[in-house]
């Protein structure tokens, strides 16, 4: 009877070990297989061995601080305009220049204004003479006191003539309400305003308003004084404000606060209507524990970090505090001096294996 052999490779798998055996299998023409092995070698599992990084816990300065979108506006702004209608007879001044309150920035026509005012000037003059005689007669019993009072009275309404006259003409002179600089002029001489006719606007830009909104929870936490930082685009550095202005109320629409800063801007680089990043620190805490967020594991409602002990990852349930951008500050759970792991968070378990890349 003929015998065919026919050699196979197969893989073995016992007692936990993966290896490879030779085996050789005989053949016989009714179809039976049989087989010895001639050959195994197999390797056993090694330990995972986590890389992480670590740091060890060092008492920091943690400041509790908001950031928000505040915008920046003048300390006082106004469209400028005639309290009455008529001609623009002058314009006083250069757009875009400071100027100071009181300046005569524009003018409308009060030639007839001015005609009346002599008018009644001329009168007052004979008015006081008349005053002046009757008192003498009055002196002298030559007329009534009735006669003296009516020629006083007359010279009364002369003066409030005049005074009324003199206001209307202060109407038609467009002066600075208060020292800043004046924009682009919206008219020229020679065209008609009227009360709503806007000649320009006059913009205070030293110093400057800050408006922002903060969360509500924070509404008892910020006071008059309170400082705080805000930058600008195109400027690298912070600038310093401090609050001088809240709200009567909660915004019941976003549940926000309203606040205003004061910004000095000596020099006028800053200009108003820009939008501004605002960082307000509400609390300061001094030798808090503060470690990175990311290394924070939230599990089942529990906060839990691992630690670095004798090689292996330890987990920790910790009670977190405030936190800012970069870091929570920690209650309970964790001491200073304590070597905490802060990479690798989602690979650790319960007594793994770490091995420490580097420890900041």
């Amino acid at each position: 009877m003929d015998r065919r052999i026919k050699w196979g490779i197969c893989t073995l798998v016992a007692a936990g070990a993966v290896g490879y055996g030779i085996y050789y299998f005989n053949t016989h023409e009714k179809g039976d297989v049989s087989g010895e092995k001639v050959e195994m070698t197999a390797s056993p599992n090694k330990k995972k061995v986590l890389n992480v990084r670590a740091e060890i816990i060092k008492p920091r300065l943690l400041t509790d601080e908001i950031t928000t979108t505040g915008m920046i506006l003048p300390d006082e702004e106004v469209d400028l305009s005639f309290e009455t209608s008529g001609k623009i007879t002058q314009i006083n001044f250069t757009e875009g220049t400071k100027v100071s309150k009181g300046d005569l920035l524009a003018k409308v026509n009060d030639e007839q204004l001015q005609a009346q005012l002599k008018k009644l000037e001329v009168q007052l003059q004979l008015a006081n003479d008349r005053v002046f005689r009757q008192n003498a007669l009055l002196e002298k019993e030559a007329v009534s006191k009735e006669a003296y009072e009516e020629v006083r009275t007359d010279l009364a309404t002369l003066y409030a003539e005049i005074d009324m006259v003199k206001a209307q003409i202060a109407l038609t002179e467009l002066k600075a309400p208060f020292d800043g600089i004046i924009g682009l002029r919206q008219v020229s001489e020679g065209a008609y305003a009227s009360p709503s006719t806007v000649v320009a606007t006059l913009t205070k830009i030293s110093p400057l308003k800050i408006e922002f909104s903060i969360p509500e929870r924070y509404s008892n936490q910020v006071k008059n004084g309170t400082g705080l930082t805000f930058e600008v685009d195109g400027n690298l550095q912070p600038l310093e404000a401090r609050v001088y202005a809240a709200e009567s109320k909660v915004d019941p629409n976003t549940h926000t606060f309203a606040l205003r800063a004061l910004y000095p801007n000596y020099n006028g680089k800053i200009l108003p209507g820009r939008f501004a990043t605002v960082r307000l620190r509400t609390m300061e805490i001094k030798n808090a524990i503060a470690i990175p967020s990311e290394s924070i594991v939230p599990e089942m409602g529990i906060d839990k970090v691992f630690l670095y002990k004798s090689g292996k990852a330890t987990p920790v349930a910790i009670k977190k505090g405030i936190r800012n951008e970069e870091r929570v500050q920690v209650l309970e759970g964790l001491n200073i001096g304590d070597t905490l792991i802060i990479s690798g968070t989602l690979q650790l378990r319960t007594g793994i294996d770490v091995t420490l890349d580097s420890v900041e």
